[in-house]
């Protein structure tokens, strides 16, 4: 997971979700707090984007995790 800051770029970040994909991560989150936005990255996968999402599944990588984003909107 990561969180975009105010000072980072998103093209940096998303280089770095690629990179945890290609080395064997199964699940990651680009939250983008400034476009109110979620990145879901899986490999062998094109990226979803989801608008202003409420709850985030940790799907069969985390089975029964939810990730709630009401404060990361506030």
């Amino acid at each position: 997971m990561e969180l975009r800051s105010s000072s980072d770029t998103l093209k940096s970040l998303q280089d770095k979700m690629v990179e945890y994909i290609e080395n064997g991560a199964k699940l990651g989150w680009l939250i983008n707090p400034q476009q109110r936005q979620v990145e879901v990255y899986r490999p062998g996968l094109t990226v979803e984007i989801l608008d202003n999402p409420v709850k985030l599944s940790g799907e069969e990588v985390l089975p029964g995790f939810l990730l709630d984003l009401h404060r990361v909107w506030d």
